[in-house]
């Protein structure tokens, strides 16, 4: 039977990745942190991360990698715990990252029974309020998982908190939502800002924003103020789709993790036509979506869809970071992610100020968390 398209229906591809090892045991990245400078327990910040996927936003607050030949330097933050709900997101990151990771339904959790940590990061699901989803809001069943973040706020008091969500949600309801998530944090004890990030401003080859939520408990805001957004890098031009993929192009096996895999659907037949878009050499390319299959845009020369690899370069993802399993579902776990260099960018600012509070004399958590920390120099 030939689909919508009329075109004959081409048979899928089954290739899996093929690896020696994940991005924190690669010889490449342990090279180039050899001559990075150690920080001592006293020094690092530590962290506790909710919603962590496969390790995007936890990867930039860590740094120690590369991407597009910048190196993006290795910050003051451990991860204490990281926690997410689904198991093929979680084999990834323990795959590529050396922190503690669990499977976790954080709404089934004693909050109690989590560490304490200095910043609490969390890029809380986003499917009902984006733009592409069903834009159901807090009505869907995943609009109010931003609590649990709220909840252990309130009981652990971290310094600092940091959480990541899609542009769309504040729209939706003319904006009601983000104060009504706002002021859940506020409630509790923190001065929240919401930053709003045009991710090509910070080298990223895609046109993708999103809202990064900074919150700073209330006792260090008054003493301390509050960290500044990240300000925009400078370049003569965004970075183009073909400045991140075009050594690619010629790549057909598993040289590079992932390269080969790719759907061959040839035009896409639900989603309003959704991936039929073709991303243009010397633009950005088109956002990548968690959605996968018919939301996977082509190749601007190649008749093809874009592959793993390709799609996990436009998000930042160093060569070396695999993502081990089908086609369909690390296209999902590379959509759901935050781009590791947005990340950085953030971290990078959270660190300074965080230096500047330290300075002051002024306590980001207690004593447990330094203890915690020490365990792992």
């Amino acid at each position: 039977m030939r689909p919508k398209s009329g075109l004959k229906k081409r048979k899928a591809l089954r290739n899996m990745p093929e690896f020696s090892c994940g991005f924190s045991d690669h010889p490449e990245v342990l090279r180039l942190r050899v001559a990075e400078k150690k920080f001592n327990a006293r020094s690092q910040i530590s962290v506790v991360s909710m919603f962590a996927g496969c390790g995007g936003m936890d990867l930039g607050f860590a740094g120690g990698f590369s991407f597009l030949d910048k190196y993006y330097s290795k910050l003051p933050f451990y991860i204490l715990r990281a926690l997410e709900i689904d198991d093929n997101a979680v084999a990834t990151y323990r795959l590529n990252m050396p922190h503690d990771v669990e499977v976790c339904d954080l709404t089934n959790i004693d909050m109690a029974t989590l560490p304490s940590a200095d910043v609490l990061l969390g890029g809380f699901p986003c499917q009902d309020f984006s733009s592409c989803g069903p834009k159901t809001g807090f009505e869907g069943k995943r609009g109010r998982l931003y609590r649990v973040m709220v909840e252990y706020a309130e009981l652990h008091k971290p310094g600092v908190i940091v959480a990541e969500n899609v542009p769309h949600l504040a729209k939706l309801q003319e904006g009601r939502l983000l104060q009504e998530i706002v002021g859940d944090f506020e409630e509790v004890g923190y001065d929240v800002r919401v930053w709003t990030l045009y991710c090509p401003d910070y080298g990223l080859p895609q046109n993708r924003t999103r809202l990064i939520f900074v919150g700073v408990r209330k006792d260090i805001a008054a003493v301390a103020g509050r960290p500044s957004a990240p300000a925009p890098a400078i370049f003569q031009r965004p970075v183009a789709i073909d400045d991140a993929i075009d050594d690619l192009e010629s790549i057909t096996d598993e040289t590079i993790p992932n390269q080969s895999q790719y759907f061959v659907a040839t035009k896409a037949t639900k989603g309003a036509g959704q991936g039929d878009q073709v991303s243009l050499r010397g633009q950005v390319a088109y956002a990548v979506r968690a959605n996968p299959k018919a939301r996977v845009h082509f190749h601007y020369e190649l008749p093809r869809r874009l592959t793993v690899r390709e799609c996990a370069r436009i998000q930042s993802f160093p060569d070396q970071f695999v993502f081990p399993f089908s086609t369909s579902t690390n296209m999902m776990q590379i959509g759901n992610a935050v781009p590791p260099i947005i990340g950085h960018a953030v971290a990078e600012e959270i660190a300074h100020y965080l230096a500047a509070v330290r300075k002051k004399g002024i306590a980001l958590q207690c004593d447990s968390s330094v203890e915690a920390l020490a365990k792992h120099e």
